[in-house]
């Protein structure tokens, strides 16, 4: 799907895990990007994807579920959030009025030298300075 380093962010992992019959053809699209050379994570991302997973039930992850999903997804990088990271995500917030969160995946793709986004959390070929968004469900 891209050539150089990608980020996803939360959603398209929780589509691509999802048991839920109505999120099956996003589920498709999901396991692509997911699957994609370079593909790139933050801890928060899978913080969030836990987080998500135990909310909500209408995925159809339990326990079990989330064991086995991090164990299979195995990105080729996971950028840890330091300090240094989260001082550039706020400069970001305020440069692209974003929020707190969604900076910090835009500091974080940023830092690992992502050129691609992948997320329907932001506006289509939208762009962070060097980081294109891609909604991989357009």
């Amino acid at each position: 799907m891209n050539s150089g380093r990608c980020f996803v962010d939360t959603n398209v992992f929780l589509y691509a895990a999802s048991m839920a019959p109505e999120d099956a053809a996003k589920k498709e699209m999901a396991a692509t990007v997911i699957h994609t050379p370079g593909l790139v994570v933050s801890s928060q991302v899978i913080q969030e994807f836990i987080s998500a997973a135990l909310r909500r039930p209408a995925l159809g992850l339990g326990e079990s579920q989330i064991d086995s999903w991090l164990g299979f997804f195995v990105p080729d990088q996971v950028q840890v959030l330091t300090l240094s990271l989260i001082r550039h995500s706020v400069v970001l917030r305020r440069r692209y009025q974003l929020s707190h969160w969604d900076s910090t995946i835009v500091a974080a793709a940023l830092a690992a030298g992502c050129e691609t986004l992948f997320s329907e959390d932001f506006t289509d070929g939208q762009v962070f300075d060097s980081l294109r968004v891609r909604n991989p469900f357009h």
